[in-house]
């Protein structure tokens, strides 16, 4: 059983609606899922971005049995089919040369454009406000994530809630000095020889946002968070930067149990 973390809940603004208007399709140029809160509240927005080579599908289902509370979910599609893979198998930017390997300094920007787009609507037409949105990516979304939160802030001044990158690494090395406010988890798998996280990824995180805090994994697995040993230090982060919306001076009980396999 993990452990039970009870909390009042935090006032916010009533001039907001309970119920999000959903994303439209005409303006969000990727195939994605979304689905409204369980508990008909929607305080917060989780976006999730899958891997290199993936789609939005599993983690529509992950948002579904992650069941947050007060929280909406929206599962992106990357954009572009990995080519000559005659598979569902997506990509945020151009990820292989022509000879078919992997590009070593990529260029994210398309993918970055495309999430700013997606924000701008969310914001100016679903009435969103940023500090509500809060970002999770994996692998190849985890960098489009934390890069994205990075050039929004540069760009807009933007908070976003939280951000969390599972095994993806900031493809830039950073040189600001105005570092943003979003609070970033990095989640990194490690090896034995690898008892902690690379030290040159956790420079160039810190170098971006001012508040970093890293949680490790076990190397000998690969991919996503498979266990409630695993999840739970995600969870935590959540519970304490999800907004909760008072609802009759009730009480939150967050059990920070793990969505089942």
């Amino acid at each position: 059983m993990s452990d039970v973390y009870i909390r009042e809940h935090e006032t916010s603004s009533t001039a907001l609606p309970r119920v999000m208007p959903s994303p439209k399709s005409s303006r969000i140029p990727v195939p994605f899922f979304y689905s409204p809160s369980d508990d008909g509240t929607d305080e917060n927005l989780l976006i999730l971005l899958h891997g290199l080579g993936d789609t939005h599908k599993p983690f529509s289902n992950l948002g579904h049995r992650l069941k947050l509370p007060q929280t909406a979910i929206l599962a992106l599609r990357a954009p572009d089919q990995i080519p000559y893979l005659y598979e569902e198998a997506f990509q945020w930017y151009d990820s292989f040369d022509p000879l078919g390997e992997l590009i070593r300094y990529p260029n994210p920007t398309p993918a970055l454009n495309l999430m700013k787009q997606v924000l701008q609507h969310l914001v100016n037409d679903c009435a969103w406000r940023e500090d509500r949105l809060h970002l999770f990516g994996f692998a190849q979304g985890g960098s489009v994530a934390a890069e994205f939160g990075l050039s929004w802030w540069k760009e807009q001044k933007g908070k976003f809630g939280s951000i969390v990158s599972v095994g993806g690494p900031l493809l830039s090395y950073p040189t600001i000095e105005d570092l943003s406010p979003t609070p970033l988890l990095v989640v990194h798998r490690v090896s034995p020889d690898e008892p902690s996280l690379p030290r040159d990824a956790m420079v160039a995180f810190k170098r971006a946002y001012q508040s970093v805090s890293g949680e490790t994994l076990d190397g000998r697995r690969s991919g996503m968070p498979s266990s409630k040993d695993e999840w739970e230090p995600i969870m935590h982060f959540w519970s304490e930067k999800l907004s909760k919306r008072q609802i009759d001076g009730l009480y939150e009980v967050m059990s920070g149990m793990v969505p089942p396999s």
